[in-house]
Parts: structure tokens; sequence; C-alpha cells
């Protein structure tokens, strides 16, 4: 029985970089089993046949007969919504299954492991729940509005006041739950501010290698020695690749440039190079097994909001002046013959 259980979501569109997170706990965390929740029923047909070891599938259909509550928040909300929806009552799912696990750990699918997450639990000797903190730069404290603390990382005991907390997440996620900015509240994550005042066991994650992202890069010195990533004088355990997305068919590009953050050489070859040829590594295995009908072309209304068509012209073409600056200053990644360069 592992001591340590994770759990997390994706679709079949985001299930390389779902692998890549399976994978890299593979490495850095022996005797954890992960939970997914798969949002598509490709996605949970991929992940059945694979069969891969401590890898536990759910489909969504399963998932919603055990919370008819959440379920029932699925006509009211978009679809990233229900997703944001979903989180501490998936949480709450993998608990009520995993009785004698000691955490049952949420992680956002795009995080990826360089590290052991141990220095981690030493932090948590006392806690029943773990939060993480954004670390915004200054130049990104506009970003506050969304929550001090990410989703990326969110750890519950399997006792009393971590099931208390989780639950209460829940109800709140039930009764609202929508990708805006409301008072405190955004999606799942504006919740966690207010988990300090549900229990005194609540531990804040002060590991600066944990839950690196493009968004607090800029406060550390990145290196390497012996081998391992460094973050200023602690080791990298895991980064957060929110943004990185395959474009123009041939390039991955990040988001580094979206929050005014550095990308240096260390960064592009230690950090992003390793993890962007396992996905291709992984891309290779799935794409035959993953059986999905293409989307149909999105017709075009009759009546064209002329504002709104040039608003979003003048953005793509933004957008693409942007990329191509990437592609030019070696920031995005040329994928060729399935390696990044």
């Amino acid at each position: 029985m592992a001591t340590r259980v994770y759990c997390t979501y994706f679709d079949h569109n985001y299930m390389s970089r779902g692998l890549a997170l399976y994978r890299s706990l593979q490495r850095h965390a022996p005797g954890f089993r992960l939970w997914v929740l798969c949002l598509t029923e490709a996605c949970h047909k991929a992940l059945r046949t694979l069969n891969l070891p401590d890898l536990v599938p759910c489909s969504l259909a399963e998932f919603e007969a055990a919370d008819p509550e959440v379920a029932a928040t699925r006509p009211q909300r978009s679809t990233i919504e229900y997703y944001f929806t979903c989180t501490p009552a998936w949480m709450r799912f993998v608990q009520d299954r995993e009785a004698d696990a000691e955490w049952v750990t949420y992680l956002d699918g795009d995080l990826y492991f360089y590290s052991s997450p141990e220095p981690i639990y030493g932090e948590l000797a006392q806690a029943s729940i773990a939060i993480i903190p954004h670390r915004y730069t200054a130049r990104n404290m506009w970003l506050k509005k969304y929550g001090t603390y990410n989703v990326g990382w969110v750890g519950a005991r399997n006792d009393d006041d971590g099931r208390h907390v989780i639950e209460w997440w829940r109800q709140r996620c039930i009764e609202w739950c929508h990708d805006y900015v409301d008072g405190d509240r955004f999606a799942d994550q504006g919740y966690l501010g207010a988990f300090c005042g549900l229990s005194p066991r609540v531990k804040i994650i002060e590991h600066i290698g944990a839950n690196l992202a493009p968004w607090n890069i800029g406060h550390y010195r990145i290196a390497i020695e012996s081998g391992e990533v460094r973050v200023g004088d602690r080791p990298l355990i895991f980064f957060h690749f929110q943004g990185l997305r395959k474009d123009l068919g041939y390039f991955f590009f990040n988001r580094h440039r979206h929050y005014r953050a550095p990308f240096s050489a260390q960064t592009r070859r230690h950090i992003y190079k390793p993890h962007v040829n396992e996905l291709l590594a992984i891309e290779k295995i799935t794409a035959p097994i993953l059986d999905v009908v293409p989307a149909r072309p999105h017709r075009r209304s009759a009546n064209i909001d002329l504002k709104r068509t040039l608003t979003s012209a003048v953005r793509r073409f933004g957008h693409r002046c942007y990329q191509m600056l990437d592609i030019v200053t070696g920031r995005a990644f040329l994928i060729f013959h399935g390696r990044a360069y």
C-alpha cells in the first residue's frame, strides 16, 4: 500500500503532459501511486490499454456516479469551470479509496519532477494540509487577484483535519467555481487562502525548488551542480510548465515572455529541453492508441461582430509576432525527427 498517493486529471489532449508527470514520479518518488481522473473516454481507454504500474485510471462517469452533487453543477459551468469544480471532490474520492495512505496530494497535470519530493514532506511532520504559494515576482504582483496560493500542489493528510478542509473546499466549489475573479474567489484556487482559518495544521510549503514556474523564476539563479538543477542553493524538485504548448506544427513555445520572466541557457537546456523530449517520446507511444474523432470545423455565424472580429485578428497577429520573436531569440524549441532543438 502506497503511503503517499497522488491524484491529477487530464483529457486525451493533455495525456503526454500527464504521463510525463507520471514518469517523473516513477524516477523520483518510489512507492507512489497516481490516480488519474480521465476527462474524456479516449483518455480512459488509452490509459487502460497502456496498463501502467502504479497508475489508476478512473472514468469521469464513475467519478460522477460517486459524487452526484458535483455532477449536478456541470450544466451551469463551462468545461474548464467544471474541471476546476472537480478538484477537491476528486481528492475526496481518492481519500475514500486510499484509507491507508498517509497523504493524498493533488498535482496539476503539467508538473514535472527533477528530484525527490522528500524535502517537502520533511516540512509536513506536524501538518494535515499542505499548500504552496505562487511567489510572484514584482513584475507579476498584479496576478495576486487570482490567489496567493497555487493549486499545483495541494496535499491532505488522511486524518480528521485533512479531510475536513478538503470537504469544506469541495462544498465551496459546488456553490461557486467560475473562471473569473469575484472578490477573493477565483475558480478552485481562490479558496486556498481561507485554509489557514480552518485548521491550525495548515503548512505553507517553503522550499523554493517546489513549484518553480514562469511567474516566479525571476527570483532565482538557476545553476547546474554535479548534474543537478539548483534553484539558488536548493535542488529543483518540480517545475510547473503552465502554458507550454506545441504550435506552428514544428515548435514548442513557453510562457516566459508573458510573465516577463528570464529564460537562461541553463533553464532552456536543463529544465525545458528534457521535458519537451519526454513529451515527444510519449506522443510516439500514445498516438497509435488514441481513438479520437476529429472535431468538426466551427461554422461562422452569419451575423459578424466587426469590432470583435478585428480585435481577435489583432490579438492573433500580435501573438504570432511574439512567437516569431521567440523562435529568433532561441526561446522556442524546433521539433525535428521527434527531438527538440
